[in-house]
């Protein structure tokens, strides 16, 4: 919204002209906890528009979901230039880069990264199977972009929580 002060009618009596509120084109929306559905619906659409002859959708929309991961990693990397990554850096840098997507992540143990939201959650209780593949595909395109292979995205469901947590191997 939009607020200015203008007489009604052009003409100003006594006092303070009144406050007017109007619309904007700005877009706000809250929601707690965090939901990215235009990250989603960004996934499912260039899946949809990139499908390839003999893939199914289902395949279509983890290639998409691992592919965005992939150009994320590939944009931090860029831009933070870590170098080598071992486990404990690649934790840290997946964790804010997953912390400014909404998933909430927590460290869990020095080498374990949980996933505390999901940014899709009311689409995930209606299709788990295969939202959680999108957010798995998602978050181990990352890894790949960010060159952080001492550490992988894992399935690891909770309820109440996103099914996928980052984790060094044991």
């Amino acid at each position: 919204m939009r607020a200015r002060y203008e007489a009604p009618g052009g003409v100003r009596r006594v006092g303070r002209a009144p406050k007017v509120y109007e619309p904007t084109d700005a877009d706000v929306r809250v929601s707690i906890p965090e939901r990215r559905y235009e990250v989603l619906a960004e996934i499912l659409m260039g899946a949809v528009l990139g499908e390839r002859d003999g893939e199914t959708a289902r395949a279509a929309a983890r290639r998409v979901a691992q592919r965005r991961g992939e150009e994320l990693g590939e944009a931090e990397r860029e831009r933070v230039r870590p170098g080598r990554l071992g486990a404990e850096r690649a934790l840290s840098l997946v964790q804010g880069m997953l912390a400014r997507h909404g998933f909430e992540p927590s460290r869990e143990a020095p080498t374990c990264v949980r996933l505390r939201n999901c940014p899709f959650h009311p689409l995930a209780n209606t299709a788990p199977e295969l939202v959680c593949g999108l957010n798995h595909a998602f978050c181990s395109g990352i890894l790949t972009g960010l060159g952080a292979d001492s550490v992988q995205a894992v399935p690891a469901p909770r309820v109440g929580e996103c099914c996928v947590e980052v984790r060094a191997p044991i």
